[in-house]
């Protein structure tokens, strides 16, 4: 049977279910995947889709995807 992951998630504040495995590459997503709940990462998926939207971002292009992670990282860690 497999055991839920709980964490101390650091955008909730309190512990919560953690990630089933790491979501994004590098030392950022090894950084979500150790202190990021599922709750708060469904939490950024809808603001990343605002985001996605209104800026009409392309995430083929390069700049768009370095804006992207910068506000990922700015709204999971309150940077």
């Amino acid at each position: 049977m497999f055991m839920k992951k709980i964490i101390y998630c650091t955008y909730l504040k309190k512990k919560s279910e953690g990630q089933d495995f790491q979501l994004y590459p590098g030392k950022i997503g090894k950084r979500i995947f150790d202190t990021i709940s599922k709750e708060a990462w469904e939490k950024w998926q809808i603001q990343q889709t605002m985001l996605i939207n209104e800026q009409q971002l392309d995430m083929m292009n390069l700049f768009d995807r370095k804006y992207l992670e910068k506000e990922m990282i700015n709204f999971l860690f309150k940077e």
